[in-house]
């Protein structure tokens, strides 16, 4: 077995309909920073993704320790599949720490997204006692807010 050295985590990648809502909310209601934002040659996406003739725009936000990464795919416009569920397996979410997650609800529902299920108290585990909520975009983006004394 051959031994490699791993340094940290690099980026979080989030494939995104509408790129400039999600931008928004991880800029102006997160407050991340963004890096870059820029198209991407087809031929590199091909080699690496498998799909042909891709047309995308990737954006590179920064902020609290973390990059998140955008994709999104302008073509082909269909890829298959429907939206992914917060329970299907390979279903990913990102969550954030808020000091009110009613709030945050709030002011996420202005960048299009929507909450799952209820607010909800954890019972167990290290978020033990913190009120919790999943939302999702219309394109699929899964956050947990998790309120969380500051």
């Amino acid at each position: 077995m051959s031994k490699f050295n791993v340094f940290g985590f690099n980026h979080t990648a989030f494939v995104v309909r509408d790129l400039d809502r999600t931008i928004g909310f991880f800029k102006d209601l997160i407050g991340l920073e963004i890096l870059s934002r820029a198209p991407r040659e087809p031929k590199l996406i091909e080699d690496m993704t498998g799909l042909s003739a891709a047309d995308l725009e990737i954006a590179y936000l920064h902020g609290f320790g973390h990059s998140i990464e955008l994709i999104h795919y302008k073509a082909p416009a269909n890829r298959g599949g429907g939206l992914p569920r917060i329970y299907q397996d390979g279903a990913g979410h990102l969550a954030i720490d808020v000091d009110d997650a009613e709030a945050a609800v709030a002011a996420a529902e202005e960048f299009g997204l929507h909450r799952v299920g209820e607010i909800i108290t954890i019972d167990q585990g290290p978020n033990s006692g913190r009120k919790v909520v999943y939302l999702q975009s219309d394109d699929g983006l899964s956050i947990e807010f998790i309120e969380t004394p500051g």
